[in-house]
This record gives C-alpha cells, sequence and structure tokens, in this order.
C-alpha cells in the first residue's frame, strides 16, 4: 500500500512525511553567473504541493570554477542567502522535507564551459564522448582537501538558508563517482589503487559534511550499484561503500546507476532494453538493493523505472527500499503522488523519446534536454507539455545550451 501515514524516521532523527521521494533533476534555472532565481522557489512550491515527501534539488555546485552545465546554482557563499532562504521555505511546503544536492562535476563538463577540467586522473572519455569533454587535469592534494572542504562549507550554507538537509552526488560519473571508479581513478598515492583508497574521497566529503552541519542534520548520498563500464565501479565495491558509509551515520542511500558514457540512469523508457522481469517489477536497481538490505538497514531508495501505483506498492512491500525516488513522472506531472496517495490505479505519463536520429538517440542528453524543459515551464508557474515534439526540444536545447556555454566562458 501507499498511504499518506508512511512516515519514516531517519538514523538522525528526521521524519519523512511519506515514501514518496523527488529524485534529483538538473533544472539550469540558475543566472548565466550561478546565482539562485525566484523561478526555482516557484518550482519547488509546485512540488511540495503536489504531495511529495522528500524533494532532492538539481545539482548544486561546490566551486565556481567547476560547472556541470550552464547556469548551474553555485553555492560557495552566502550572496543569495535571501533568495536561497525563499527557495528552503517554498521547497518545505506542506510538510515536504527540501535536501540540496551537492555535487562537482570533475571531468564531466562541457568542452569550453571552464577554462579547465580537473579528475582524480587525467584518464579521457571514451571515443564516443572525447568530442563532448576535454582530457581533465588530474588534481593536485591540496586542490583534494579544499574540494572536501568546500563540500562541508556548502551544507553549512544549505542548512543556514533552510533546507531539511543535504545529498552527496555520488553516482553518474561525476566526480566522487570518478574517484570510486579504478577505470577513472589510476591514482598510486593515497586517493587511489585499492577500494579503501578510492572511497577515501566519499568518506572525507561525508566527514566535512557531518562536522560542519551536526550529528541530527540529514546528510544523504545517491551513489551507483555500478558503472556498467569494464573496469569500472563494481555492485560488490558499491555494496562496501554503502556498509562503509552506514557505519558512518549516512542517513539515506539513493541507488542508482550508469554514466553519461553508459547512461542507464536515462534509460526508463526504452523498454526494449531491460529484461522481462524488470519491465514488470518496475524498479530497476532493486536487486542491489536487496543485496544492500542484507547489509545495513540505513534507509535505502532506489530511483527508476516507476510506472504504476502498483509496482511502487510491490516495491515498498518487497522490504528492500524505503522510499521511491520519482523523477520524469513528477517532471510532466507535479501532481503524480498526491494521486498515488488517493488510492486507486495511477499509471504515470512518461513515453519514449525519440528524435530519429540514431546518435541522439542514444545518448542520456535528449532525456536532460526534455525534461529540463518541462521544470523551466513549471518554473515560470505554466503548465508542462508531456507530449512536446523531442526534436523541437533537443534544437532548442542545444541552442540555449550554446549560448550559456559561451556567455559563461566569457564571464569566466
Amino acid at each position: 500500500m501507499i498511504t499518506s501515514d508512511q512516515a519514516l524516521t531517519l538514523p538522525c532523527g528526521a521524519v519523512l512525511r511519506n515514501r514518496l521521494m523527488k529524485s534529483a533533476m538538473s533544472e539550469s534555472l540558475a543566472t548565466i553567473d550561478n546565482h539562485v532565481t525566484p523561478a526555482l522557489a516557484t518550482l519547488y512550491r509546485r512540488w511540495a504541493d503536489g504531495g511529495i515527501g522528500l524533494s532532492i534539488t538539481g545539482n548544486v555546485m561546490i566551486d565556481r570554477r567547476a560547472l556541470g552545465e550552464p547556469r548551474n546554482v553555485v553555492l560557495e557563499d552566502d550572496r543569495d542567502m535571501p533568495l536561497l532562504r525563499a527557495w528552503a521555505e517554498a521547497g518545505t511546503a506542506c510538510g515536504t522535507q527540501l535536501w540540496m544536492q551537492l555535487n562537482h562535476p570533475g571531468k564531466q563538463v562541457p568542452r569550453r564551459l571552464n577554462r579547465e577540467s580537473v579528475a582524480p586522473s587525467a584518464v579521457p572519455f571514451g571515443p564516443k564522448m572525447e568530442s563532448y569533454f576535454a582530457t581533465p587535469r588530474a588534481l593536485e592534494e591540496h586542490e583534494i582537501e579544499d574540494i572536501i572542504r568546500r563540500f562541508g562549507q556548502s551544507a553549512l550554507l544549505a542548512k543556514q538558508a533552510g533546507f531539511s538537509g543535504v545529498q552527496i552526488h555520488g553516482a553518474h560519473g561525476y566526480l566522487v563517482s570518478q574517484f570510486l571508479s579504478s577505470r577513472h581513478n589510476v591514482r598510486e598515492d593515497a586517493w587511489g589503487g585499492s577500494l579503501h583508497n578510492r572511497m577515501r574521497f566519499a568518506v572525507e566529503v561525508f566527514t566535512s559534511m557531518r562536522r560542519a552541519v551536526g550529528p541530527e542534520y540529514p546528510i544523504g548520498i545517491k551513489l551507483n550499484s555500478a558503472d556498467f563500464q569494464k573496469g569500472g565501479f563494481t555492485e560488490d565495491e558499491s555494496l562496501t561503500v554503502v556498509e562503509t558509509l552506514a557505519a558512518l551515520g549516512v542517513d539515506l542511500v539513493e541507488i542508482s546507476g550508469g554514466t553519461y558514457e553508459a547512461p542507464v540512469m536515462t534509460r526508463g523508457v526504452k523498454a526494449q532494453e531491460l529484461k522481462q522481469s524488470t519491465q514488470q517489477r518496475e524498479a530497476y536497481f532493486l536487486e542491489f538493493a536487496q543485496k544492500a538490505r542484507a547489509r545495513v538497514s540505513v534507509p535505502l531508495a532506489v530511483t527508476g523505472g516507476f510506472r504504476t501505483r502498483e509496482g511502487i506498492a510491490a516495491a515498498l512491500a518487497s522490504g528492500a527500499l524505503d522510499l521511491v525516488g520519482l523523477a520524469r513522472s513528477v517532471a510532466i506531472d507535479p501532481d503524480f503522488p498526491n494521486k498515488l496517495l488517493a488510492g486507486g490505479s495511477v499509471v504515470s505519463g512518461v513515453r519514449p523519446l525519440k528524435t530519429g536520429i540514431a546518435v541522439v538517440d542514444r545518448m542520456g542528453m535528449l532525456e536532460i534536454a526534455w525534461y529540463a524543459r518541462q521544470l523551466h515551464r513549471m518554473g515560470r508557474g505554466a503548465a508542462t507539455k508531456p507530449h512536446e515534439s523531442p526534436k523541437i526540444a533537443l534544437l532548442g536545447t542545444l541552442a540555449s545550451q550554446g549560448l550559456g556555454t559561451l556567455r559563461t566562458r566569457l564571464r569566466a
């Protein structure tokens, strides 16, 4: 069953009002120089009104020199505090918890957006992606330590602004994920090599944030179950990381998977690529969640594939997870949680997105672009367009992103 009284108490003592979570989606609603805008408050108030229990923001960058895309929000000081507080107040309406996702992109940065990209090691992307992402520079140890400090500082600022908690983005090929992966991290010092060394960065980031915000403030992490790449982060390694962070006191682990090179996190509408058993149960990463549940008691969230009330109820009833992560469904219908909680049969209106251009349709960028446009509409107080042409959406996004990249780079 999915009911409005299924509260969840986290290890830190915070209580979520129900078991439905809006997973992070990139909004690209900041100013061109990366400041908060009122549109973010409008958007997140809409989701709070829609009945979600926990809402997690799109990735907020901890360093103005390291953007993942144009119009990212950057949080490294208190200059936007009034707008941050308005965002937090709107997003926590109706008893919703609003957590800020904090991120550093590492090398996963479009060419020409930043002056340079950095990573654990100077390992380039594969042939399919190298035209989009430049080869990074390997981080010096003092730079690693500064990034860790920045995560803690940004977490404290989020707390001061009134956000209910924070989430580390440790998935999808960004910097934390890069450190964890032996495919991208080939360092020979204390930050690379063994899994113990490769997970050190994630551990230190969590420790820095916990030290900054205290023991009663929620900290979660979004973590890949695996990278799905040869020589990358494996399921067994991920389970060890989950155990380690659970022992340290993390409050919630959101399970996802993949990277831009292997974008399983965006394949939710490509049912032909999934096993029949996965399609039937809807949850992509349920098998991994079951393995993690056998090892830890920390609350687990699974995002990806949920389409129906029956599928969501079955996943929760399995006991393998505590929260169901929703993304595409609430991007086109912000009232989807209220419909689920009201009872009866509910089916998401999410549909396959294709432009007819094979190379584009194989990449995750089409999904990101199309759904970002729906978020922009809600940020303006307008209705979504669930049937918008993917090709038109892609062309519009490429034009705006290209201009945004140029304007951002000129300001650097």
